[in-house]
């Protein structure tokens, strides 16, 4: 160390406050976690060389001891406490600095200092040495290491200058931007969307090095941006060619000995409903009368794993990924185009490999019998759901005689699931009219109406009688391995925080009692707010309330569907779970198979639960994206909305004609000083007093459009 430099310490030594000298003394043990520090060293070390400053760090050390934060080890020798107050867990980021670790296995968030940070990034698994709490200081933490990097990979705008470059994210989980070597560049212009890899973050640095890996194409171009979506949440946006390849080599024509060992239902009057863009259909329905007042229903669910086996590249790509993607203007398929829309969809008048629940039905839909087999089907036809809603609604047209009769079938279970406690949320669906070069042209709301019920209805009737089958035992028998969809009951806080809100309109809402007595209060309240006003507002916040589903092999039922069984059979072109299921039943009814690991299942269930929320997620950042896009038109003028949602900074608005949501931030908030009341879901003006609530209409100009961002800035009008 330099003399100047000595001298200069030595003077500041003198001048040091309290404060000053216990954040010294900390950094200090910090340094030297694993070492015992004697008096005279610390005295040497800090430069303390007046006897104030001796006695204040001696005060400061007794202090430090009593908050359990070092220890005397002998007599004038002091040791950083290390005893468990490591611990590992999950590090959050803030753009504000304010970042934080969830420790695991719960407990509260402990703040972590950007200098503290170590680099860590949003949902890296970290280790933190945790600073035991200090007298009127809260906790906090410092990263000692970093498990595991939660992404390296970041999606932006490329800004390129002369002889470096540096990718702009948008999404905040980085403070910084990232530095892009000239020579890392792969070809990328300023303006240009680009996924990169950070390669390294020298401690030193403020700013990671990154090498670009791919360029999405230009900022701004429907492509590039619903890449860039699906590229942010990790999702794939183009499918491997060694993937294509194997799907390709599948052979279409089907082995005599194959149909000789299915059920026949070729004869049987079958047909398929989807959506009008649908390509790829799951699932077929047959009906057939087999007495006065008998009827064979038949739910065909295409046979996907005849043609995937378990541990191919095809199947492995397909677990990885564990779900198609709905992008607005495009589906990421789970499988190859040729598994679902050519072999394994059942297209009409092709014959098709299906695995099947047949159900014998009595005139009031009650459930006879039922069994579940591989079959081979036809289809007749094959149905949108609008013609086959005009059908139902006019008693005119193809099938209408079988139409009609699954829907009287339907509706009776239905009415008998809502009799159990099952809960009703009809939500309709945001969608964009869209040209071919994506651009949004117009909004329009998708309902759902007696052919999308008569559908769901037989599909939820399959799901559940295939769950029941396998974990429905007799007493004291151990059911066999299978991935549930299990949904919980709500959080009894939540339902207390949502009987309270509610109450402001007059509603009541049960919060104790049984189940059944909850779920029918709360569809009881749902009913009630039919066609009023706040009717969007409180199924908001009740299914905010609400727990989400997911996939486990630990069975608790389904609480909003009101089964005591439930699994997902019925989509295996989109879903890995249903691809789980069909396997584990030809295992288990065809070859009597014993139960596979629990372990293994559990963990791609929590994997198909998590890449279910992440597709989610892309889904509704495509939808923000184009309505955005589509109120970029509108920049300027005014339009009745209703607040949706509200936070301390400010309060959302979701405009009544289209559904498109922006925010007015609380500094636009009329010339007040607004609190945020999160209990009641309001903002509060401190002077007048005026409060801005959850469900208040609100009339709005439109400021401006980020694309970016996918944000809308609203003003008042």
């Amino acid at each position: 160390m330099g003399k100047k430099k000595e001298k200069k310490e030595k003077k500041a030594g003198k001048r040091m406050n309290k404060k000053q000298l216990t954040k010294a003394l900390l950094d200090f043990f910090h340094q030297k976690q694993s070492e015992v520090l004697s008096l005279k060293y610390i005295f040497e070390q800090l430069h303390l060389n007046t006897h104030p400053l001796k006695m204040l760090c001696v005060d400061i050390l007794h202090e430090l001891q009593e908050d359990d934060y070092i220890n005397e080890v002998e007599k004038n020798k002091y040791k950083l406490n290390n005893h468990g107050v490591e611990m590992t867990g999950v590090f959050q980021r803030k753009s504000n600095g304010k970042n934080s670790f969830l420790p695991d296995g719960g407990g509260e968030p402990i703040f972590i200092a950007e200098r503290n940070s170590a680099h860590a990034m949003a949902g890296d698994r970290v280790r933190i040495a945790f600073y035991a709490k200090r007298r009127g200081r809260s906790a906090e933490g410092e990263v000692i290491e970093i498990l595991q990097r939660a992404k390296d990979t970041f999606v932006g705008t490329l800004e390129v200058a002369d002889y470096y470059a540096f990718l702009v994210t948008e999404n905040r989980t980085l403070a910084n931007d990232i530095f892009i070597p000239k020579d890392k560049l792969k070809g990328g212009k300023s303006g240009d969307k680009a996924v990169v890899k950070v390669v390294e973050w020298p401690d030193k640095a403020k700013n990671p090095i990154g090498e670009v890996i791919d360029i999405l194409g230009r900022a701004g171009e429907n492509n590039t941006e619903m890449h860039a979506i699906l590229a942010e949440f990790g999702l794939p946006y183009a499918y491997p060619k060694n993937v294509k390849a194997a799907a390709d080599r599948i052979p279409d024509a089907l082995p005599a000995e194959e149909l000789a060992r299915r059920e026949d239902f070729r004869n049987v009057t079958t047909f398929t409903i989807d959506p009008r863009d649908a390509k790829d259909f799951d699932d077929a329905l047959s009906i057939r009368q087999t007495g006065k007042g008998r009827w064979e229903v038949g739910v065909h669910i295409a046979d996907v794993t005849h043609y995937v086996k378990e541990g191919t590249v095809i199947d492995k790509e397909a677990e990885q990924r564990a779900t198609s993607v709905y992008l607005v203007d495009r589906t990421i398929p789970m499988l190859p185009e040729r598994l679902c829309n050519l072999l394994c969809s059942l297209r009409p008048n092709e014959e098709k490999l299906a695995y099947s629940v047949i159900f014998d039905l009595n005139d009031k839909a009650e459930v006879l019998d039922s069994r579940i087999v591989h079959t081979i089907i036809r289809s007749d036809r094959r149905f949108t759901y609008e013609e086959a809603q005009q059908v139902i609604e006019t008693g005119e047209g193809d099938y209408r005689d079988e139409l009609l009769q699954l829907n009287a079938l339907a509706k009776l279970l239905r009415e008998r699931r809502f009799q159990a406690g099952a809960i009703n949320f009809d939500r309709y669906e945001v969608k964009f009219e869209i040209d071919d070069k994506g651009r949004p042209l117009s909004v329009y709301f998708k309902v759902a109406k007696d052919a999308n019920k008569l559908v769901e209805e037989f599909m939820l009737l399959a799901n559940r009688t295939v769950a029941e089958r396998i974990g429905r035992v007799p007493k004291g028998k151990k059911a066999k391995v299978l991935p549930y969809r299990i949904h919980d009951l709500p959080d009894p806080e939540k339902l207390d925080t949502l009987a309270q809100f509610i109450a402001r309109f007059g509603y009541r809402l049960r919060t104790t009692g049984t189940k059944t007595d909850i779920s029918k209060s709360i569809n009881h309240l749902l009913d009630d707010v039919q066609g009023k006003k706040e009717e969007n507002l409180i199924e908001t916040v009740s299914i905010r309330a609400m727990q989400k589903a997911r996939y486990s092999t630990h069975n608790i039922g389904h609480y909003g569907l009101a089964f005591e069984y439930y699994t997902h059979f019925t989509s295996p072109i989109r879903r890995y779970p249903d691809m789980m299921v069909h396997r584990l039943l030809t295992k288990y009814i065809d070859e009597g198979g014993r139960s596979v690991s629990e372990k293994k299942y559990e963990d791609l269930c929590d994997h198909c639960s998590a890449m279910e929320q992440l597709a989610a997620s892309a889904e509704r950042a495509s939808v923000k994206y184009k309505q955005v896009e589509f109120m970029a038109a509108h920049v300027g003028q005014t339009f009745d909305g209703v607040i949706s949602g509200v936070t301390e900074w400010g309060v959302y608005v979701e405009l009544n004609e289209n559904k498109c949501e922006g925010m007015v931030p609380i500094r636009d908030l009329d010339g007040d000083y607004y609190e945020f009341d999160e209990k009641n879901y309001c903002l509060r003006g401190r002077r007048h007093g005026h409060v801005y609530s959850l469900g208040d209409p609100l009339t709005v100009r439109v400021a401006h459009a980020n694309l970016e961002k996918k944000q809308l800035d609203f003003a008042l009008a």
